[in-house]
């Protein structure tokens, strides 16, 4: 259960990341910025594919302690 309480502020911090790093470059103005935003914006959704993979790991281990226990 950690570790998916984990993974879940890590997405909640990955969306908040990708969110800012997409309102910056969605911004009218052109901005010297912009090559550290695309790689924020990379940088979040990688966050986020990880700590997904955290939740999907902890879940089939649970489902595999569970069967053991059956």
């Amino acid at each position: 259960m950690i570790a998916m309480n984990t993974a879940l502020e890590g997405i909640q911090r990955a969306e908040t990341g990708f969110n800012r790093a997409a309102a910056n470059i969605a911004t009218p103005t052109p901005s010297e910025s912009m090559p550290s935003d695309v790689v924020d914006l990379l940088q979040s959704r990688n966050d986020f594919e990880a700590n997904l993979r955290v939740i999907e790991v902890s879940d089939q281990m649970t489902q595999s302690t569970l069967s053991l226990l059956a």
